[in-house]
């Protein structure tokens, strides 16, 4: 979030009546995608009743833990039946 601060300057800057250079264009589109990487979490605390999708978000991804760590050993297992 602290890299976020430096998007709100060059938002403001086409505003104010300057234009973008391509460095802050590719500055732009380089938060906007960090942005879009965290926005399916952010919009977990932001929708209505978000706090209490929490503990489904945490199962749903122990639960896919819990299947690798056991694709994982299944592929252990066949290797070391090759041997």
């Amino acid at each position: 979030m602290t890299q976020m601060r430096d998007l709100m300057p060059l938002l403001m800057k086409q505003r104010n009546g300057y234009h973008w250079t391509k460095d802050d264009r590719q500055h732009i589109r380089k938060h906007l995608r960090n942005l879009a990487r965290i926005s399916p979490y952010i919009i977990l605390f932001v929708a209505p009743g978000g706090l209490f999708l929490l503990p489904v978000m945490a199962w749903w991804l122990d639960r896919r833990r819990i299947k690798r760590n056991a694709d994982a050993q299944r592929a252990r297992n066949e290797a070391a039946n090759r041997k």
